[in-house]
């Protein structure tokens, strides 16, 4: 068994939110592969379902972001799980916007909600780091965290949303590597091999020789 943990803070003033891409996340996941409705459980909302051979407990901790780790570690205790079986999703500002990565273990640098999991949990999870840029000066971060994506940053968040729904069967089965490459393969795909070349324009024809034959010449060449 997974239990798949996406961070975020509860109530729609922050639904939106770069801090909430955690959330939005493995709302995606739910949504595409035919989860359970959402249901309160272990101070969050709780959605079961299946990734392949594995049964996938989806949690949205609803402690807010700061407390993140009491609901994670009730939810781990209650399945009797490990903190190998649990992969946190959550924004990351010194990755720039669209990059994805995954992390085992390490620290927790700053990031409030991770600090509150390794207070119950200990460092020993997995994390899928959801870079939403930085800005600028650290003094900015908290204002900038919870604001909205912006109409612009629309499109790539859409396409790491998508990427994520499509490679989690790789990630519960422990390819990080094929994990990443189906988000890459949305954000970025690779340009068509199939479409055909512009033509080339046709070389200028060369131009006839000057007739230099005498009138006379001309009139006489006529009549052979």
């Amino acid at each position: 068994m997974k239990l798949l943990v996406g961070l975020g803070n509860p109530g729609a003033k922050y639904a939106g939110n770069r801090h909430n891409i955690g959330f939005m996340a493995v709302d995606r996941i739910a949504a595409d592969h035919g989860f359970s409705a959402w249901r309160s459980k272990f101070q969050g909302l709780v959605s079961e379902g299946r990734i392949g051979r594995e049964k996938v407990i989806l949690l949205k901790p609803e402690t807010f972001m700061n407390k993140s780790g009491q609901s994670v570690g009730e939810a781990m205790r209650f399945h009797k799980l490990d903190p190998a079986d649990v992969c946190v999703f959550h924004d990351e500002i010194d990755l720039a916007p669209s990059k994805v990565r995954v992390k085992t273990g390490g620290g927790h640098a700053g990031h409030n909600g991770l600090r509150s999991i390794h207070s119950h949990l200990g460092p020993d999870y997995d994390r899928v780091r959801l870079g939403v840029g930085h800005p600028g000066h650290k003094d900015a971060v908290p204002g900038y965290v919870l604001r909205d994506f912006a109409k612009a940053e629309q499109n790539w968040l859409d396409d790491v949303l998508r990427g994520i729904s499509d490679g989690i069967d790789q990630l519960v089965a422990g390819e990080s590597g094929r994990f990443l490459n189906a988000v890459a393969l949305r954000v970025a795909p690779p340009r068509s091999s199939t479409s055909k070349p512009k033509a080339e324009k046709p070389a200028p024809a060369d131009p006839a020789p000057e007739d230099t034959r005498s009138p006379m010449q001309k009139l006489m060449d006529r009549f052979k």
